[in-house]
């Protein structure tokens, strides 16, 4: 019998995901991010908070900055989102052999999605949602702050419709367009 969120053999993707429902692990998602201080933090953050118990997020960095944001926690709390355990962490800890069987992988930076990723365990489907970095705005507060507000609304809509994808009606090829899909889409849109 496929693990839980077997997405990556010769079933539908979804039925790996049903199993998932009787079964006792999630599907796990790493999002990734060059420095793992920002939009890969807010990511974690918002799976674990939208995923119902069926998705565990994760984040990692290929270079991590080794410290969280400042903007990226205070806004996380200030959304009532659970910040306890985020870090900033190398993508090395996913990569590793004890590491968690990875479903998703999601680069949201174009750094991260440009660099040779490491093999990872469970040949997870892989997906690019390319933001810009708000860790990068310089300017006034209001504009750090603007720029966070603006990623963590991509990121929650993004994640939002993720989250509610019938996974266990679709076919790996479907599961990709559907996800590509909602790389490209804005804040507060829906997908095609």
């Amino acid at each position: 019998m496929p693990e839980l969120c077997d997405v990556h053999g010769k079933e539908p993707a979804g039925i790996g995901l049903a199993r998932a429902l009787m079964a006792d692990r999630p599907c796990n998602v790493l999002f990734l991010c060059t420095g793992n201080s920002a939009r890969s933090i807010i990511a974690e953050a918002l799976i674990n908070q939208w995923g119902g118990g069926m998705f565990r997020g994760f984040s990692a960095g290929s270079h991590p900055k080794g410290a969280v944001h400042p903007i990226a926690l205070e806004l996380l709390k200030r959304m009532k989102l659970a910040t306890e355990g985020l870090r900033s962490k190398s993508w090395d800890e996913f990569a590793a052999p004890h590491g968690p069987p990875l479903d998703f992988v999601f680069t949201v930076c174009e750094n991260a999605a440009g660099e040779v990723c490491p093999y990872w365990p469970g040949q997870p489907m892989t997906v690019h949602w390319g933001l810009p970095d708000p860790a990068a705005v310089e300017g006034s507060e209001t504009d750090k702050w603007v720029a966070f507000r603006d990623t963590f609304k991509a990121l929650d809509t993004r994640i939002r419709i993720f989250t509610s994808l019938p996974l266990a009606s679709l076919d790996r090829i479907k599961l990709q367009e559907h996800l590509d899909a909602i790389g490209k889409t804005p804040p507060g849109g829906g997908t095609t």
